[in-house]
């Protein structure tokens, strides 16, 4: 668990506590978890376009426990990173508490991951299947709410909904009742993929449960997160792959400015951004503002000279 450029602060020291941000009653913009992608310097990023709040990438609880070297590589955080959610796969009570205490100093809160549908999180007991198991979701937010002394550290979970509403409201009641700050509501099933958002899925959890509601899904510019706000009475909207094809859509913008890309190899190369990642970052947010031809040019560069090179060629970044 490393901090970069700028020493981390303690979370008590953190000006922009995320349930006030809720209680605003404006739009709080959230940039979603993304394995991969939402780490340090894409959350810089963001935060400069009207992002106003981030979450990491989900980490496994108990390889962050058990493994230094795995704190190290999953969570890097600095100063200007908050507000800041930590999101956790986790089956463990106890486990998640020790994750929760260990990023405490660092954080504003942790997010329990109940809504990734991949096999391979299923089948390990995170994600989506702890829509199913509505005790095991209160055993983890009371035992980390024992075990963390910051009476502000938020604990939220982020589900994806059931066939049956009526299971969906309930587990979100129980969830209220016993300590959740928020929730965030992905407005499909687990066997949905590109089917359209329900949105009103999460308009009804919003009207039984007196927490905040984060909604989620297919947000793909400012215009519609506005919408999606609007229609579920939701207190925020989550983006992911919108915000990876354009990070400044938050602020406004219909397209990635070049200014934005700009900003993003500057604040790359000054945390060290692995060169993977880097490049799979530009691809994405030049997808529409590339031809054919010139993505089968950028997309085959390898090193990060090259990069530069072409940006410097072409757009004159």
């Amino acid at each position: 668990m490393r901090s970069d450029s700028i020493s981390t602060t303690l979370c008590q020291e953190r000006k922009r506590d995320p349930i006030e941000m809720f209680h605003s009653g404006q739009l709080i913009k959230v940039c979603a978890p993304m394995v991969r992608y939402s780490k340090l310097a894409f959350r810089t990023l963001v935060r400069k376009y009207c992002c106003d709040l981030c979450y990491t990438p989900m980490i496994v609880a108990a390889d962050f426990v058990k493994s230094i070297k795995a704190r190290d590589s999953e969570f890097t955080t600095n100063q200007g990173d908050c507000p800041l959610i930590v999101q956790f796969a986790a089956n463990d009570a106890g486990i998640l508490a020790d994750a929760a205490r260990i990023v405490c100093p660092y954080a504003n809160g942790i997010d329990i991951n109940c809504g990734c549908p991949q096999r391979w999180a299923m089948a390990e007991g995170y994600g989506a299947c702890l829509i199913n198991k509505p005790e095991l979701v209160r055993d983890m937010v009371k035992q980390v709410r024992n075990h963390v002394e910051n009476p502000r550290f938020s604990v939220s979970i982020k589900i994806r909904i059931h066939d049956d509403l009526t299971r969906t409201v309930d587990l979100c009641q129980k969830a209220e009742a016993t300590g959740v700050s928020w929730i965030t509501v992905h407005g499909r099933t687990v066997e949905e993929r590109h089917q359209p958002v329900h949105y009103g899925a999460i308009k009804m959890i919003k009207e039984n449960v007196s927490i905040p509601v984060i909604a989620n899904g297919d947000i793909r510019s400012l215009k519609e997160a506005e919408n999606m706000w609007q229609i579920t009475g939701s207190d925020g909207v989550m983006a992911a792959r919108g915000l990876l094809a354009n990070p400044a859509m938050f602020a406004g913008y219909e397209e990635t400015p070049l200014k934005c890309i700009r900003d993003w190899v500057d604040i790359a190369l000054e945390l060290g951004t692995p060169y993977m990642c880097f490049h799979q970052h530009l691809m994405y947010m030049m997808e529409k503002i590339t031809s054919k031809q010139e993505k089968r040019i950028f997309n085959a560069l390898s090193s990060t000279s090259a990069v530069l090179d072409y940006l410097t060629d072409h757009y004159g970044i």
